[in-house]
């Protein structure tokens, strides 16, 4: 048996509506973390128009957002709303994750949102509901994707050497 599939059998993959409950409430959780930052961010710039700057504030966010990922991920990991929903990101043996790969994870994970900023650029789309359905039906068709994996994992970690497991108490 190689180490991937003794990781496999000793921690299976989650359920997909699992994985994406747990994307979701990452998601209320950040909305803190992103309104402090951004708080903070034009405090110390003094900006005064929410357009003023906005480039600036869209990197530093994803700075922060960065770090925070980064740090749960090559720490333990797992983030606050991962440990909620029993799932842990492990390298592909089972290992824990170095820095530089969740880094790199992060980086790469954002394809999950490719295809949802590709569809509003090329349809022009507008307005804050039609931008909402494009994102969610993005987010799920890239979800679903991982229904091709072998192991069901989403293609962002296949591509860099991690992946999500269950870690329900048995």
């Amino acid at each position: 048996m190689t180490g991937m599939d003794a990781g496999s059998a000793a921690f299976p993959t989650p359920g997909l509506a699992r994985r994406l409950v747990c994307f979701v409430y990452e998601g209320v959780l950040l909305f803190g973390v992103l309104m402090i930052a951004g708080y903070l961010y034009s405090s110390l710039t003094q900006q005064r128009h929410a357009l003023q700057g906005q480039t600036g504030l869209q990197l530093f966010l994803f700075v922060v957002l960065g770090i925070y990922f980064v740090w749960f991920w090559s720490h333990g990991g797992q983030t606050v709303a991962m440990k909620t929903w029993h799932i842990r990101l492990t390298g592909s043996n089972g290992q824990p994750v170095s820095q530089v790969r969740a880094l790199g994870r992060y980086v790469v994970s954002w394809v999950w949102f490719v295809p949802a900023w590709a569809t509003i650029h090329v349809s022009g789309l507008t307005g804050g509901m039609p931008m909402f359905v494009a994102m969610v039906v993005g987010v799920v068709v890239y979800a679903l994707l991982s229904r091709l994996h072998p192991q069901r994992q989403y293609w962002h970690d296949a591509i860099c050497g991690t992946r999500l497991v269950d870690t329900r108490p048995r």
